[in-house]
């Protein structure tokens, strides 16, 4: 497995995500500022919408780097030429669905947006603005897949975090000098121009070769590509169908005002969900390539050990979320627009059982069985959208936003979670997932239990900053226990890290010995006052013995 890519890929990923995190807050909070909360729920909505559209690329970026792995390790710049040539067809295909049924849309819209009315808003061009400025990302998709492919994720992360600073920093300046909703969605299209403009230049530097090398795809390679690009399209549209329906299905049903104070939760959430799911996603394309190269026990051990990483990084911060929440959202943006906490407890455990789902998924991907459960998502989605409507029309009216997010928790839990583990086993390793449905409920279990330990333990206290900082505090406390307790009861967890501590350990004394061995010779005059200094010692033992 090649460490030393991986680990620049997930670091480069995590810091930037840390930057964007903090910016994308900002934008947020200028934003209810300066054109309220209400305009919030609308963006939030508009953005659910497009999310909803373009079904997370179709898929089609994850099949492209399945796709490719084999060919570029092989050393066949041909075929890579070949599935280039193919894929950017492919998203040029994808960009024209989406601004088709994004135009389909727009009489609907009114009806999404339920008290719209109460806004003076143009809804038709600022959601024309936001429809331009993604399919725009789909001219150059088909170069970004292909940097990936080839380990170099650092590079389009780069890019595509440093496009979307840009944006945000325009975005701050419209709001303060036009306070324009209209000139805000502008800046989107504006940074994802420049995206483009970096991503040919740089993409053309490194693989001028395969993107100039005009190659046919042949048919027996096509056929694999569709299939794998057909399976992937059904895992996303599962995806936005529980992801995307919700605020949807909330603005909807109760107003884009409640859906502007959820997405400020949400907001935090699943940006700490995109810099967590950093430590897995970089290291696709490296498993990809170790998954060709090494046996499945080893495989399966890689798996066990990123499990538990999976649960170690989930209670730590998802507990803390659920203890600082309230205040940050009454810091950042409002005393009055924080949720009952109810709400917060319920984002908190359906997002935690979201994020233990990403070492599964890496290995999917990598492993390219998303193929075999291609019609998981579909039930799943469905699933989510049936029960999120009868149990936002069913619970009191305190509890509807309550009813969306159970729901997706039912559906994550009994479909997502028993599916995909036995399909990657299956037909991945050749073993059964028995083993892994135990430890991953168990790891379930023991979140909701501390978590509701951490919500009858939370303090109360005037000041928000204080209140944060002790709640905070009890919460790493709960989560102490149980992360010893997963890494000392997992056996391939604790033999990696301690191959790990022992490499450390182990590169530490070469850099001694190296040292040493790098002292310089002592000279003549040095050598000499040391053998001076010998003799006189000598002496003055000589008389002391005669003394004695």
């Amino acid at each position: 497995m090649d460490k030393k890519r991986g680990l620049l890929n997930v670091t480069v990923s995590i810091v930037f995500k840390i930057f964007l995190l903090i910016a994308n807050i900002l934008v947020r909070r200028f934003l209810i500022k300066y054109i309220g909360n209400e305009i919030n729920g609308l963006n939030s909505l508009y953005i659910s919408i497009l999310d909803f559209l373009s079904v997370a690329e179709l898929g089609v970026g994850s099949a492209i780097t399945f796709c490719m792995y084999k060919p570029i390790v092989d050393g066949d710049t041909q075929k890579v030429s070949a599935l280039y040539g193919l894929f950017t067809k492919l998203y040029l295909i994808i960009g024209l669905i989406i601004s088709v049924c994004g135009c389909v849309l727009f009489p609907v819209l009114p009806y999404l947006a339920k008290d719209y009315s109460e806004l003076n808003v143009n809804l038709y061009l600022t959601f024309g603005l936001m429809l331009i400025s993604v399919v725009l990302s789909y001219v150059f998709s088909s170069k970004t897949s292909l940097i990936n492919a080839y380990k170099n994720n650092y590079i389009t992360t780069t890019i595509n975090s440093a496009g979307q600073l840009f944006q945000c920093g325009l975005q701050i300046v419209v709001l303060i000098t036009t306070r324009s909703f209209v000139w805000f969605l502008a800046c989107r299209v504006i940074a994802v121009v420049a995206q483009w403009v970096a991503t040919e230049i740089i993409s053309r530097i490194l693989h001028k070769p395969i993107i100039s090398n005009k190659q046919r795809i042949d048919a027996a390679t096509k056929k694999e590509v569709t299939k794998s690009v057909k399976a992937m399209f059904m895992h996303k549209i599962g995806g936005v169908l529980v992801n995307t329906a919700d605020s949807i299905i909330i603005s909807a049903f109760i107003g884009v005002v409640v859906l502007g104070k959820y997405s400020n939760y949400t907001t935090i959430i699943t940006a700490m969900f995109g810099v967590l799911v950093l430590c897995f996603s970089p290291l696709t394309s490296v498993i990809g390539h170790m998954c060709l190269q090494e046996d499945k026990t080893q495989i399966i051990k890689y798996l066990n050990f990123f499990h538990t990483l999976n649960f170690i990084l989930g209670i730590v911060f998802y507990l803390g979320y659920y203890a600082v929440i309230d205040n940050l959202v009454a810091i950042l943006f409002g005393n009055d627009l924080e949720l009952a906490k109810t709400i917060s407890l319920v984002i908190t455990l359906n997002y935690f059982i979201q994020f233990m789902r990403q070492a599964t998924l890496l290995f999917r991907d990598a492993t390219g069985t998303f193929y075999n459960d291609r019609w998981k998502p579909l039930f799943e989605g469905l699933l989510n959208i049936g029960l999120s409507i009868l149990f936002v029309c069913v619970f009191p009216e305190d509890y509807k936003v309550v009813g969306v997010i159970v729901a997706t928790i039912i559906t994550n839990l009994f479909i997502c979670h028993i599916v995909e583990p036995h399909v990657l086993y299956k037909h991945a390793f050749h073993a059964t997932a028995k083993k892994y449905y135990i430890r991953n409920y168990v790891y379930i279990a023991v979140f909701a239990a501390v978590l509701v330990a951490l919500h009858f333990s939370s303090v109360t206290i005037s000041n928000h900053w204080l209140e944060l900082l002790a709640n905070g505090g009890i919460a790493v406390a709960l989560a102490i226990v149980p992360c010893i307790a997963a890494i000392l009861m997992n056996r391939d967890f604790m033999g990696m890290l301690k191959n790990m501590l022992h490499k450390i350990k182990h590169r530490g004394g070469q850099t001694e010995a190296v040292a040493e061995a790098n002292q310089p010779e002592p000279t003549e005059e040095i050598a000499d006052q040391k053998e001076s200094e010998t003799v006189e010692i000598e002496a003055e033992s000589n008389e002391d013995e005669q003394i004695k």
